[in-house]
Formats: structure tokens, sequence, C-alpha cells
């Protein structure tokens, strides 16, 4: 079993919440951790940037409450995702936030830095780096990232096309520290099945989409519940990096989600105006939504997964 580090080491039920560009938001992540699962969110969902402040300030406070009142059942850490690319000029600017108020766990995307890194090991945060191919998994480790977050087809947004069989285990044969899998996984079946694999934790963010607290508009909820694999188009026309996006938006947006150009890589934004009004327009969402049948509040969806977990191992004869 890999020996997990700092907050990893607290988290009860195997499973981190994606961070959902502009959906993710204070209220979505608390509820998550306390409904055990690892919270997070994106630090450029805060604009301006001086709310960032205002939102890390909102999680601690209401997590520390609770853990006061649960001793015994503490809440789950919650994570800031931090977009390490040089179209993200806010970068110093949230990780100082970051800093400041210790956040315990750091995701860091498109790119790795060291210096990022270090500032999160400086008050004992753990850092865990996105990848899609063994190839990036071996840069972000070198760089002095905690953990790897493998990101493999089916995922929702910026998503790779590995087999997570084939992505987990290439990893696995050289790193054993923290392994998340993101893919595809919206049940508590599915968290099982990556932990049989070799990761230590399940990656879940569309599932997240269809819930009461996050701050996505209700068609595109609605959209999540009543879709399937065949509702998702693989495309990088929209960003300049290939993710999943749901079908119906990109008909809504005028564009046939079965003819779509290629878009010039070299043009990619992920922090500016242009870029929140395209996730905004065009929802990004991952192959594991035929799993989602209704919209439900983020504390019922968390027991869902649990049940379904333990049910899992049980037929296995795990229990």
């Amino acid at each position: 079993m890999t020996k997990l580090p700092g907050a990893l080491a607290h988290v009860s039920f195997p499973v981190i919440g994606s961070p959902l560009f502009i959906i993710s938001n204070p209220k979505l992540v608390i509820a998550q951790c306390i409904g055990g699962v690892v919270g997070s969110m994106p630090a450029l969902n805060a604009r301006p940037a001086e709310q960032l402040e205002e939102w890390l300030i909102e999680i601690t406070e209401a997590l520390a409450t609770y853990n006061a009142a649960h001793p015994d059942a503490p809440a789950a850490p919650f994570a800031i995702n931090q977009i390490v690319h040089k179209s993200n000029d806010r970068l110093e600017h949230d990780m100082a936030m970051c800093v400041k108020y210790k956040v315990p766990i750091i995701i860091t995307s498109l790119g790795a830095r060291e210096d990022i890194n270090a500032a999160a090991h400086s008050y004992g945060g753990v850092v865990l780096h996105d990848v899609i191919n063994n190839k990036h998994a071996h840069k972000a480790i070198e760089k002095g990232a905690d953990g790897l977050i493998a990101v493999a087809a089916g995922a929702g947004g910026h998503a790779g096309v590995k087999s997570p069989f084939a992505l987990v285990q290439e990893i696995r044969q050289w790193f054993d520290g923290p392994l998340v899998l993101s893919g595809a996984i919206a049940t508590g079946d599915a968290v099982l099945a990556a932990q049989a694999m070799g990761a230590d934790f399940a990656y879940i963010g569309s599932a997240f989409i269809a819930t009461e607290e996050a701050r996505a508009a209700d068609a595109y909820k609605e959209a999540i519940a009543q879709g399937t694999s065949d509702d998702i188009v693989y495309s990088n026309l929209f960003t300049g990096v290939h993710g999943n996006y749901l079908a119906p938006s990109i008909r809504a947006a005028g564009l046939d989600p079965e003819n779509l150009p290629v878009s010039d890589p070299s043009k990619m934004n992920f922090g500016g105006a242009g870029a929140a009004k395209a996730w905004k327009e065009i929802w990004g969402c991952g192959q594991g939504i035929g799993a989602i049948h209704k919209v439900q509040g983020t504390a019922e969806y968390v027991a869902q997964l649990k049940r379904e977990y333990a049910a899992a191992r049980a037929r296995l004869q795990l229990v």
C-alpha cells in the first residue's frame, strides 16, 4: 500500500473531486469535503483575483467549524488547482494566497514548475500533477511533484487517449507514490476498480457537475443526467488542447459536433476571458455520465458512491 504524504493520509474515502473550471465554488468544495471526499476548485474560478482570498477564508473557516463539531469524523482536506501555463498571468498571486492559507493539496495542470512545488512544500502542502502519459509523469516527479493524476481516456475536459490500464501500469512500474486515476469514473464500483488497477484514489468530475451545489446552468446539469457516452465529443477546437465535451452544447453553439475543425495548438488559452467564455458555452464532460440519472445534492451523491463501493467490495468478498 502506498504511503500517503501530508493531508492525503487523512482521506477516509478514496475519491478526489476534480477541479471544474467555472463550475467549482466554495459551496461545492465544502460539501464535498464534509461528505468525505477531497473537494477542489481551480484558483481561476475566483474572479477577480482578489476573490480567491475571500473564498479560501470561507472554505478554511467552514471546514474548521465542522471539524471542531465532529472531531471523530472530520471533513476531508481540500485542494486548489493551479494552471501552470504561460497564459495564466495570475499564477504567482494565486499561489501566494495558497501559501498564506496553507492549502493542504495543490493540483497543478498544463506544466510542472519546481518553484510552485517548493512553495507548496514550504508549509507542508502536497502537490498532485495531472498527466496524460508516462513521459509527462516522469517530468512532473523530476520537478518535485509528490503524486500524479493519471488522466486517461474518457475524462471530462482536457483528457488523454490512453487506456487507464495502460497508463496506470506504466506509471506503477517506476513510481510508488500517490497515484490518482481520472477517466469516466462516476460510480463506487469504478472507484474500487481504480484501486484494483493500482491507483490510490479515483478522480471524479462530471458527476459533480450534476449536483445542486455546482455553479452550472440547469440545462448543463440536465444534459449530464440525460446523456450517455455517445454524447461526448473529443476535440481541440475550443482551447487548443484536446478535451471531451457534450455534443448538445456544441450544436447549441451552431457547430456540427461530427465535423469540427482542428484548432491551432499555439493559440492555447486557459486563463483569460476567452477561455472562460468557451467553457461557459461549450460544456466539458466525461464518458462516465451514463451512470448519472438525476441532479442531486453533493451529500446524496457521495453517500451513493460509498454504498456502491461497499457493495462492490462485498461482491468481491473484500469485507
